[in-house]
C-alpha cells in the first residue's frame, strides 16, 4: 500500500534581510518513494515549482546545518521565531526559503512514523523483486541442460 503524507503551509521567499513574501508550498511524502521528498511552491504560474530531494537531508536540516550544492537546509531564527531555511540553486536561479519549523518538524515526524529510517528498502520491495526474477521456473532446466553436446565428450564405448 502506498501512503501519502502531505502538508499544506506557507513559506516566504527571503528577497532581502528586511523583505520576504509569501509562498503557498505543499510538502509531499510517498511511502513508494521512501527516501524522498517532494516539495512543489505555488507562485502563481500555470503549474507549480517542483522540487525533489532526500528526506534525510531535511530530518537533518530540523536539527543542523546541512546539504551542499543544489539544497541546503539549516534551522535559524528570525524575529524570534524558530524557522527552517531552505537554499535551493539551479541553473535557472537561487532562492532562500523560510519555513515555520514547527510545522515542518510535524510533518516530518509523520513521514518517519510512516516510514521509520533504516526501514526504506522494505517499502521498495527489492529483496521480493530480486528473489521473483531469480526464481527457477519449470522450464529453466531445459535452458540448463546442453543440447548439443561439444566436440570434446568423451567417446562412445565400442567406437
Amino acid at each position: 500500500m502506498n501512503t501519502v503524507v502531505e502538508r499544506e503551509l506557507e513559506l516566504r521567499l527571503v528577497l532581502s534581510p528586511e523583505r520576504s513574501i509569501p509562498v503557498p508550498a505543499r510538502l509531499t511524502y510517498r511511502t513508494g518513494d521512501p527516501y524522498a521528498v517532494h516539495v512543489s511552491f505555488h507562485i502563481g504560474s500555470d503549474a507549480p515549482v517542483n522540487w525533489t530531494f532526500a528526506r534525510e537531508l531535511l530530518v537533518e536540516g530540523v536539527f543542523r546545518a546541512c546539504g551542499h550544492g543544489d539544497v541546503r537546509i539549516w534551522p535559524t531564527k528570525v524575529e524570534s521565531r524558530n524557522v527552517i531555511l531552505i537554499a535551493l540553486s539551479s541553473p535557472d536561479g537561487d532562492a532562500l526559503l523560510e519555513a515555520p519549523s514547527a510545522q515542518v518538524a510535524a510533518w516530518m515526524e509523520r513521514t518517519l512514523r510512516a516510514v521509520p529510517p533504516g526501514s526504506e528498502t522494505a517499502q521498495l520491495g527489492i529483496d521480493e523483486g530480486l528473489a521473483e526474477l531469480l526464481a527457477p521456473l519449470p522450464a529453466d532446466d531445459l535452458w540448463l541442460r546442453d543440447p548439443w553436446p561439444s566436440d570434446e565428450s568423451a567417446p562412445e564405448e565400442g567406437a
